[in-house]
């Protein structure tokens, strides 16, 4: 099954628990996809985790690892690249056509490998997928010669946001953790 099947499937499931704002697929680890749906509007959001067959996760630790996860996916996705990587192609188009500098073609290449890597939404929240980002991105500002990684340095300093967003899916949390 596709997964806009799977994320549709466990939207209707969800709709027991209330109103659905959204869902996301992750693999916090190999092999086990679990979905955190928000219910809700944003003032009075709630959430849930929920596995394949569509049945909430009360273990508070796989909680916080599929929120984690989720978070730490969406904000590489967002970050790689500066941000915004069709800008930065047209950029680096515009360079290469204009001063035609030494290794612009490889920034260019890197620049759509780390494209292609993010991908389009919907995704899988894994390890692995913030491991390939990460080596992507570690690419492309290599080819632009950066000396240190904007990336990571933006990364390390999100982590304060992850955690928040995690305590803010336990405390709306639908159902009892233990």
């Amino acid at each position: 099954m596709a997964l806009v099947e799977d994320l549709e499937r466990i939207a209707v499931a969800a709709t027991t628990h209330g109103e659905v704002a959204g869902v996301l697929a992750a693999e916090p680890s190999w092999g086990r996809r679990l979905y955190l749906v928000a219910l809700g509007t944003d003032g009075q959001r709630r959430w849930l985790v929920l596995d394949d067959d569509a049945q909430p996760i009360e273990r508070r630790d796989d909680v916080r690892d599929t929120a984690s996860i989720v978070a730490m996916c969406e904000l590489a996705g967002d970050l790689a690249g500066g941000g915004d990587l069709e800008a930065l192609r047209s950029q680096l188009t515009q360079v290469r056509m204009v001063e035609q500098p030494p290794g612009i073609e490889e920034a260019e290449e890197a620049a759509l490998a780390l494209e292609r890597v993010i991908g389009a939404p919907p995704r899988v929240a894994t390890p692995a997928y913030l491991d390939e980002v990460g080596v992507a991105t570690l690419a492309l500002e290599r080819a632009l010669g950066e000396l240190s990684s904007p990336f990571s340095t933006a990364i390390r300093s999100a982590t304060g946001a992850v955690d928040e967003f995690v305590q803010d899916v336990e405390r709306g949390y639908l159902v009892e953790l233990r």
